[in-house]
């Protein structure tokens, strides 16, 4: 956004957003407790205050507008709705209560509309987490992380009441391969093991030999690795002992497991995950899981899936890969559309943080500012939002302006004052439209 305005005087661009608010995965998929990931809110607050950037919310492009009806009033459009389906594991037992997405977990927690109410059964000891991504880490953090220090954050009021009455005590994550392929950052394992109240459980058996072979990973990898062989195999220090000695709550890694099934408790909830044993064939990235032929059962009360994320198609005038879950293009231009781009997780699939993201997006800007250049863009005047409006109102559908959203932060974070946090965030559509007076 900012690029593009600094390197084109005349650009003007507005962003279309299905949420009643801005912000997207800042605002709902970032962890209540990691607080500093967020202040790029306050880059893109800049950006919209220019009088060439304009918001508008509660738009869905796909059912409120079509890609061609905005192809039709802009020069250029960009696609860049990421992935907000998740994978699904494909495996029986997966539709039983007790069963969610770590996908819709985070949702609700992080006030996210469509997973307000979710509901989830915290009244086992043991939940499991299929997964061994920086998700499934945020996950187990929620769930392990004293109440008490999450009510500072923007947690939601319905969440920390949930989590004030949980007696989940042991959060297993489990992942197809070994310690090598982990797909968290050393950030958030750090944060883990120095968690209040809890300690971690790592086996020192699935460790053997990987002190030879860290030598030849790269370093960001080396380091994450050499962390966990020291956790799991080495005497913790005398403050660390103490702390895990009285830790009350317990997470720990299985690896080398692939999710069978979900087995049902008499009951017909769930009783825990039957996972194949695996081994690993081939090297480096490529390295697979195998299954050996042997079973284990993982008994618990709660299943989160963390195993990836997909985007779904648009609209049936944009091409779409349903096998690769990405938008078909070269470095950001959609194959055969010529004006249409797109940018982050539907341009390259569900992988890399904000920062990569944010990176990509300068990317696809460059492109976008290249064909102009070459005049491979529509010339003459152009509607934009004009064109836009009519139609939207035609259809009875009421933007949400920037303006509009400021009013609804100052309520929240009035709403938040009074309970010492930074705010109690809006999670129902209507309630806001109503607070604005839609």
């Amino acid at each position: 956004m900012e690029d593009k305005d600094r390197e084109h005087p005349q650009a003007h661009v507005d962003i279309y957003e299905k949420q009643p608010v801005p912000f997207g995965l800042v605002r709902f998929g970032v962890a209540p407790d990691h607080p500093e990931v967020k202040n790029v809110i306050n880059t893109f607050t800049q950006t919209a205050h220019s009088g060439r950037c304009a918001f508008w919310g509660n738009v869905e492009v796909g059912r409120d507008v079509t890609v061609p009806e905005l192809r039709e009033a802009y020069h250029a459009v960009v696609l860049s709705y990421g992935a907000e389906d998740h994978r699904a594991l494909e495996i029986p037992g997966e539709e039983l209560p007790g069963v969610c997405s770590a996908r819709a977990f985070v949702g609700w927690y992080n006030g996210l509309p469509e997973n307000r109410e979710l509901e989830p059964d915290l009244s086992c000891d043991t939940a499991v987490i299929l997964g061994q991504g920086n998700v499934a880490l945020d996950v187990a953090r929620i769930l392990l992380t004293p109440p008490e220090h999450l009510e500072r954050t923007d947690i939601t009021k319905a969440a920390l009441g949930v989590l004030r009455q949980s007696r989940v005590k042991t959060v297993w994550l489990v992942g197809r391969r070994g310690p090598l392929q982990v797909a968290f950052t050393i950030k958030e394992l750090r944060e883990m093991i120095q968690l209040p109240g809890a300690r971690p459980i790592l086996d020192p058996a699935d460790f053997l030999g990987l002190q030879d072979k860290i030598k030849e990973v790269p370093r960001p990898r080396k380091r994450l690795t050499e962390l966990l062989l020291r956790t799991a195999t080495e005497k913790p220090g005398p403050e660390e002992a103490a702390r895990w000695a009285s830790a009350s709550r317990a997470w720990g890694l299985r690896f080398f497991r692939s999710p069978q099934q979900v087995l049902p408790s008499p009951d017909g909830r769930r009783a825990g995950v039957r996972l194949a044993v695996t081994r690993l064939e081939g090297v480096g990235e490529a390295t697979r899981a195998v299954p050996t032929g042997d079973m284990e059962d993982l008994p618990c009360g709660l299943v989160l899936s963390s195993v990836g994320y997909k985007s779904r198609p648009v609209d049936p005038s944009v091409p779409f890969d349903s096998k690769l879950g990405v938008i078909p293009n070269v470095e950001g231009r959609v194959m055969d559309v010529p004006g249409l781009y797109c940018s982050g997780w539907v341009k390259r699939g569900p992988t890399g943080v904000i920062a990569t993201t944010m990176t990509d997006s300068f990317l696809t800007g460059q492109m976008l500012l290249q064909d102009l250049k070459a005049g491979l863009l529509p010339s003459g005047p152009r509607p934009g939002y004009a064109a836009i409006q009519a139609l939207l109102s035609s259809r009875g559908v009421r933007p949400v302006s920037f303006s509009d959203w400021e009013k609804l932060d100052a309520e929240e974070v009035a709403r938040g004052q009074g309970t010492g946090k930074p705010r109690e965030k809006l999670v129902d559509p209507q309630e806001m439209l109503r607070l604005l007076g839609h």
